[in-house]
Order: C-alpha cells, then structure tokens, then sequence
C-alpha cells in the first residue's frame, strides 16, 4: 500500500504532537481550597453520590471554589460536584458557569457546562459534571 508524501507529513505531524503535548495533570485543590471546602463541610456528614440534583427556579445555590471542585447548597444540603479533568479557567473570577437546561430543571452527571466571559460572550472552556456528593448535616 502506497501513502502519499503529505499523508506520511501529516502522520508524523501528529506524532510529534501528541508526544510534545501531554494531557493536563489533574491538580489537587490549593491549601486555600482545601479550607474553603472544609469551611462548607464542616458538622456535615457524606452521603452516597447521586446523579442528579434538583435545580427548579434556581434554587441550588453555587458556589465555585476552583477549577476542579464547585459546591452546590440545596435547603440544608451541599453537593461537591468534581467536573471530570477539572473545569478549566473556572477558577477565575472572571469567568462563569453556563450550562444550557433546555426542558430540564436538573443538573445531572454527564451535563456539559460551559465556562464563558460574562461581559463578551466569549467561550473559555468547557467540562463535564461527574456524580454529585451530598453532605448533610449530622443528627
């Protein structure tokens, strides 16, 4: 089987690149995260993970502490959500979280959440809701 000249510049292209160009390390959450978290789970107790939270009117509440950890607080409930491989740029002030619920009022496993300027409209990154982990209060 033949290739052609420009097929094998362009398979070794991508050769170069996939080996130049690693896949992000998954980061643990700064020491100023870390407190941040702790802060909201305290006098909390982990349930099972779910794949869905309610979201009806707006009412979960969220707050982001980092490109890898967003908290939503539904009545008496925290949820962590660990978007899979993190949320890149989320972490920045500057930047929200866009998700699109069209005939849904439920933020579930698998959702894909955008992260825009706010101001222009203009598309930082994207990632993907893994399980909701609930902390409830104890007693």
């Amino acid at each position: 089987m033949k290739l052609r000249i420009s097929t094998w510049f362009l398979l070794g292209g991508m050769a170069t690149a996939m080996s130049i160009s690693p896949l992000p390390a998954k980061e643990s959450p700064s020491p100023e995260a870390t407190q941040k978290i702790a802060h909201a789970l305290k006098g909390r107790t982990r349930g099972e993970p779910v794949p869905c939270i309610a979201n009806l009117r707006g009412r979960a509440q969220m707050n982001v502490i980092d490109d890898t950890t967003i908290l939503f607080r539904e009545g008496d409930t925290v949820y962590v959500q660990k978007p899979k491989g993190g949320c890149p740029s989320l972490g920045n002030s500057r930047y929200a979280l866009v998700k699109r619920q069209v005939g849904s009022t439920r933020y579930c496993e698998g959702d894909i959440g955008e992260v825009v300027d706010p101001v222009s409209g203009i598309f930082a990154g994207s990632c993907i809701f893994g399980p909701f982990v609930p902390y409830r209060k104890a007693g």
